[in-house]
């Protein structure tokens, strides 16, 4: 028998995710960053709204990200599921109701830039407040991690246990409420299931990270999901770093452009950003982030393993090292250390659009400009 000839081998190799997405028959958009707001929807029977999925380069193997759209009026079919999701929402305005499972009931408005987490299998309708516009929202969520480990759609989706400790200690942390807790090297951490602005949201100074730089983390419904935001104040930039996949960026204010290169390489890969853009970087690869627009820049980002369940040694060690120098053992290169045509690729573009620098508010920028020249 040739090898023409065998019968094609089958049992083996399955993506059970990737065979459910197919399922679903919603588009999947395959990107290195996406907007957010130009992705196209098709109805999705299970939800009752709209729906697509949006699958990023370095999303890695355990999280991806649901866009739902609810049309003006709209709402979904009421959902539970085994999975976590961390909903933004992208734009519109509209409500969510959740209930617990000892019947107590919760609801909420939100708006853009809203951030919230339903508790792990509560059940929960979201509805459309405008007659007019529609509604987006995209959830990151861990269901290819849960779908690849179960193979089992109908116990995802049906089944009724109630995980009592995820869903808050009390209303207030649907109502904008929480608990803020010391984090990791000196971070705080914010215990909530809701926030209705992350641009409102106040943050704590993290210089480590880079200049006039600020952050939070969140702890939404005592889940695995991680989720922080970040500011770059005018006229400034992080630090690079790089770390492991999954780490999904999603812009909430401002522009600008992110820089990425793999260590040893000589050239840059620039990726230029707004409101709704979400990017996930691949697998170690540095990154740099720019605020080149006349406002502060904030945006969320989402990964699998938070600060109180980093899932994986891994995922500790990223926690502990983010802010630490690469020649220590860290994640980071310091200012002094980067390639110094990066300080001008920044003024360059800050000139183009009539912003002034202000890196020479928080460090010596002479720093930034060493051997640019030679």
């Amino acid at each position: 028998m040739t090898m023409s000839e065998r019968p094609e081998v089958t049992g083996i190799l399955y993506e059970p995710y990737l065979d459910w997405c197919a399922a679903e028959g919603l588009p999947v958009v395959e990107d290195f960053c996406v907007d957010l707001h130009k992705v196209e929807t098709v109805p999705w029977a299970r939800t009752g709204a709209r729906g697509a999925f949006v699958h990023l380069k370095g999303r890695g193997d355990f999280i991806a990200i649901n866009l739902h759209e609810l049309p003006p009026g709209g709402q979904t079919a009421p959902q539970r599921h085994l999975f976590e999701e961390v909903f933004l929402v992208v734009e519109g305005h509209g409500s969510a109701v959740i209930e617990h499972g000892d019947g107590a009931r919760q609801s909420f408005e939100w708006g853009p830039n809203s951030l919230f987490a339903v508790p792990l299998n509560a059940r929960y309708q979201l509805f459309n407040g405008s007659g007019s516009a529609p509604a987006r929202l995209a959830s990151t969520n861990d269901l290819p991690l849960k779908m690849n480990l179960l193979h089992d759609a109908d116990f995802i989706f049906a089944t009724d246990w109630r995980f009592a400790d995820r869903e808050g200690p009390d209303a207030s942390y649907y109502e904008g409420g929480g608990a803020l807790v010391k984090a990791q090297r000196k971070r705080k951490m914010w215990e909530t299931n809701f926030v209705a602005d992350v641009n409102a949201f106040k943050l704590q100074d993290w210089g480590e990270r880079g200049a006039g730089s600020a952050n939070i983390v969140f702890c939404l419904a005592d889940g695995n999901i991680h989720a922080h935001c970040s500011e770059m104040s005018v006229g400034t930039y992080k630090k690079a770093h790089r770390h492991g996949p999954d780490f999904h960026v999603f812009i909430v204010s401002g522009s600008g452009h992110s820089l990425f290169w793999y260590d040893g390489e000589k050239d840059f890969i620039r990726l230029d950003w707004g409101h709704g853009s979400v990017f996930a970087p691949t697998e170690m690869i540095y990154h740099q982030h720019f605020n080149t627009s006349a406002e502060p820049v904030r945006y969320v980002a989402t990964a699998m393993g938070s600060t109180r369940y980093p899932l994986t040694a891994e995922k500790k060690a990223i926690k502990m090292g983010v802010d630490v120098n690469v020649d220590d053992g860290g994640c980071q290169i310091e200012y002094e250390d980067q390639d110094p045509r990066i300080h001008a690729i920044y003024l360059e573009e800050l000139a183009r659009n009539g912003v002034e620098c202000r890196m020479g508010e928080f460090m010596d920028e002479s720093v930034l400009t060493k051997g640019a020249a030679e």
